[in-house]
């Protein structure tokens, strides 16, 4: 009796985690630093090519969220769901030098929804090895050795400056100067060594990668076609519809006010629940999604609810879209998708109906 009980709780609480959405497997900044120059480890930025030669971690490679979406100028993904097709994505990878047995670690600022975009890209190709880095760069620089003795130096050096300024003494003037001198000269001492550097993106030797059609995992993205079937199904039945297609894109995307120039309507989603990515970045803290009790509470604001059958769309779905969806996830969400085509696609379907 004893036995059979067992048995039954066992199968209980497997049951109950199959039916929980599996978390974003996330890094912190501490652990992070410590494999910056392993070989065995490549971090990836998700942000724009900008901002990735303002600043990046040492070492990384740049490959922008928004471009990791690849569709045709109708916007027709030919391999739909998947980003881009298997062989384009080979070489693609490729060319950044990765290799298939390496560590990605997927970052950018902090915010979220680029360093999600590249995360998604990756898992739906079924790389294994796969973190997202908790805090982005802000995160690195809270934590890392060199940059806390640089910023504290930096410091020392606009003190002394206010204090040249105040001071009409020519002879504590030049000493105050002499300072700033000192203070310079170890400052660039420093700067290589940080782990966050300027500069343009180093070249790579081309890798070998290689996507196994086996391991391709598509439980966390969806095609125009799924999300058409949800969308006419939310217009017949509202609120009672399984259905939730989010918009995580800002009011005057939604409102048709603002669009991208590839795309012919500006617009939204009919039936579509508004959650903007801001609601999910946590600002205060540095950090690419807030409290679980936050994130709870936004999403009960927008009624959307465990056993529905949710999809979030953006731009091109690695950004915005993907970073609600590892919400989601964080919070045991099970049916969540980002819509991989996303406006690109759906703007530009004359087929399609849209609202303003």
């Amino acid at each position: 009796m004893k036995k059979t009980t067992s048995i039954a709780l066992i199968g209980s609480i497997l049951a109950t985690s199959l039916l929980l959405g599996a978390p974003i497997n996330k890094i912190s900044p501490s652990e992070a630093l410590k494999l910056i120059g392993n070989k065995n480890v490549v971090f990836v930025s998700g942000d724009d090519n900008e901002t990735y030669e303002a600043f990046h971690i040492k070492g990384s490679v740049e490959m922008y969220a928004h471009h990791l979406h690849h569709s045709d100028k109708m916007g027709n993904m030919h391999c739909a769901p998947l980003y881009r097709c298997p062989k384009d994505a080979e070489n693609y990878i490729s060319s950044k030098g990765i290799s298939n047995n390496q560590t990605i670690i997927a970052y950018d600022s902090y915010k979220g929804p680029n360093a999600t975009g590249v995360y998604s890209f990756f898992e739906s190709f079924g790389h294994k090895n796969l973190k997202l880095l908790d805090g982005g760069m802000d995160g690195i620089k809270s934590v890392d050795p060199m940059q806390i003795k640089y910023d504290a130096l930096k410091k020392q050096k606009k003190d002394l400056k206010k204090q040249i300024e105040a001071s009409k003494d020519k002879t504590q003037i030049a000493k105050l100067q002499a300072n700033i001198k000192s203070l310079d000269a170890q400052m660039a001492a420093i700067e290589p060594k940080m782990a966050i550097q300027p500069g343009v993106e180093s070249k790579h030797a081309k890798s070998n990668y290689k996507i196994d059609p086996k391991s391709i995992n598509k439980k966390y993205i969806a095609d125009k076609n799924e999300v058409k079937k949800a969308v006419f199904d939310i217009m017949k039945n509202g609120k009672k519809s399984k259905y939730v297609v989010i918009d995580s894109r800002g009011m005057e995307e939604i409102i048709g006010e603002k669009k991208m120039d590839n795309v012919a309507r500006g617009g939204h989603i009919p039936g579509a629940t508004f959650v903007e990515w801001k609601q999910i970045s946590d600002e205060e803290n540095s950090k690419p999604f807030k409290s679980k009790a936050a994130l709870q509470k936004a999403f009960d604001k927008a009624g959307v609810k465990k056993d529905q059958v949710i999809y979030a769309y953006c731009q091109v779905g690695a950004g915005r879209g993907s970073h609600i969806i590892s919400a989601l996830r964080e919070l045991g969400y099970e049916n969540v998708k980002v819509f991989t085509g996303s406006w690109d696609t759906w703007g530009n379907d004359m087929k399609l109906p849209i609202r303003r």
